[in-house]
């Protein structure tokens, strides 16, 4: 993480620091109050009247994603602009692929929007001790911290001040191409013997089609799915990895097994498929892979994707259950995303605003809907419920998620030494193990250390 973070404030004094960005995802709190929308309401509205009466105020706001998320904020900003006409804000967004090593120079040199849609590994990466995002324990007479769950704004601290807030919690699970199964003629997998089972007979019917497909960052998610079912414990526990190098290397040779009998097509087959990601694949569009492993809030863009094949219409999409490996519920939570406010803005209470706006307000909140998944503010689930609205597949995987996964998932998870496409250690090794350029002991070893190094710094 030093090397990390003196490499980007390398790139932060040598670039000019004005970012050129194109314009470019349920748990309530034990004393939250019932009447949560009201009480959201009435913080806006206290907001407002202080807000509204100041001079004009520009400010910025940033996140990323897909299409349909970048169309809903943009108008909950719309909204919020027309409830508080003197507050102009300016909107930067984009797709994911190189937005965190952009952002992240922004955010170590001041230079980041206003209010930042950050990844929950951002608390503690990019806060410098505290010092990068707005303490928003400060703003509590503005955003209603109330509606959070109390261990979820907790885990966002450092050095005892509010980095951000939680948006959603999410989880992992299955998505099935029913269609794509009934013609090969087998069920769809509950189980190791099941999943084993639907390779072979995908490989029978025709030898480019399997039944799941999972790239580098998905074979990381999945090993440890995988290990947990096994074994029972949290990935990481208090910054220690948990795991020793023989239960990863364990964990690697089924890797290696469901590339062998045929579950997963090996790394170079879908690099060679030339897509950007794999709800974007031709392969999963037109029925060939017929499995992925995403996030909850992803359900809505990999389905999607399916129901506009052009070569195959009609497809059935499922929502899958959980694949059993061992004695223990595999699968692991944890919060999405993050709102933050840098600490240097000079429009704090207005950026807060927007902060509650976004996640408690009624308006904002039936604006963004599921865009950003199921909600952690309980005033926002209300709305939702209430309203009936949101992506009902998106709450089923959610619902799903919370309801099977008993483990966490440590944000230093998804730390860019480990996740960063293409040289993250999880690309490097799933790849090499994929490309039998090394073995499962020499994978086992490397993840073992680069892993301890990352938590260790």
């Amino acid at each position: 993480m030093k090397k990390k973070i003196a490499r980007i404030m390398a790139l932060t004094l040598s670039a000019a620091m004005g970012l050129s960005l194109a314009a470019c995802g349920s748990a309530q709190k034990n004393n939250a109050p019932s009447d949560t929308t009201s009480v959201s309401e009435s913080k806006s509205e206290g907001a407002a009247s202080e807000g509204a009466s100041g001079e004009p105020v520009s400010i910025r706001i940033s996140w990323w994603g897909g299409d349909s998320r970048h169309a809903a904020t943009e108008k909950a900003v719309d909204a919020f602009m027309a409830k508080y006409p003197n507050i102009k804000v300016e909107t930067e967004y984009g797709a994911w692929t190189g937005w965190e090593e952009k952002q992240s120079l922004g955010i170590l040199s001041g230079e980041c929007a206003d209010v930042i849609q950050i990844g929950s590994n951002w608390v503690t990466d990019y806060s410098k001790g505290g010092e990068s995002y707005l303490d928003l324990n400060q703003y509590s007479d503005i955003i209603d911290l109330t509606q959070f769950p109390e261990d979820k704004l907790k885990a966002n601290e450092v050095n005892g001040k509010l980095m951000a807030i939680p948006i959603s919690l999410t989880g992992r699970l299955y998505y099935w191409n029913k269609t794509t199964f009934d013609e090969v003629g087998c069920a769809i997998p509950t189980d190791e013997a099941s999943l084993l089972a639907a390779g072979a007979a995908f490989k029978a019917y025709n030898n480019d089609y399997y039944p799941l497909a999972l790239g580098e960052y998905d074979r990381a998610i999945f090993l440890v799915y995988y290990l947990e079912s096994k074994y029972g414990k949290d990935w990481i526990t208090d910054g220690k990895l948990n795991y020793t190098e023989a239960e990863i290397k364990e964990g690697l040779d089924f890797m290696n097994k469901l590339e062998s009998e045929h579950v997963i097509p090996s790394i170079a087959t879908i690099n060679g498929d030339m897509a950007d990601s794999l709800d974007k694949n031709a392969k999963w569009i037109d029925g060939k892979y017929a499995g992925l492993m995403e996030w909850d809030s992803g359900v809505s863009k990999v389905k999607a994707a399916l129901d506009g094949s052009v070569n195959k219409p009609g497809q059935e999409f499922v929502v899958g259950e959980f694949l059993k490996f061992g004695d223990y519920q595999g699968g692991s939570t944890k919060v999405s995303m993050d709102f933050a406010v840098k600490a240097s803005t000079q429009h704090p209470k207005e950026a807060a605003m927007l902060v509650n706006f976004l996640l408690n307000d009624p308006e904002g909140v039936e604006i963004c809907s599921t865009e950003r998944g199921v909600p952690c503010s309980a005033a926002a689930l209300k709305v939702l419920n209430e309203k009936n609205i949101g992506d009902k597949m998106t709450k089923e995987a959610n619902a799903k998620v919370l309801d099977y996964c008993k483990f966490t998932q440590d944000p230093q998870f998804d730390n860019s030494e480990l996740k960063a496409n293409p040289d993250g250690l999880y690309y490097k090794v799933f790849g090499k193990l994929s490309a039998q350029e090394i073995t499962s002991d020499e994978g086992a070893k490397t993840l073992f250390d680069g892993i301890n190094e990352v938590l260790e710094n």
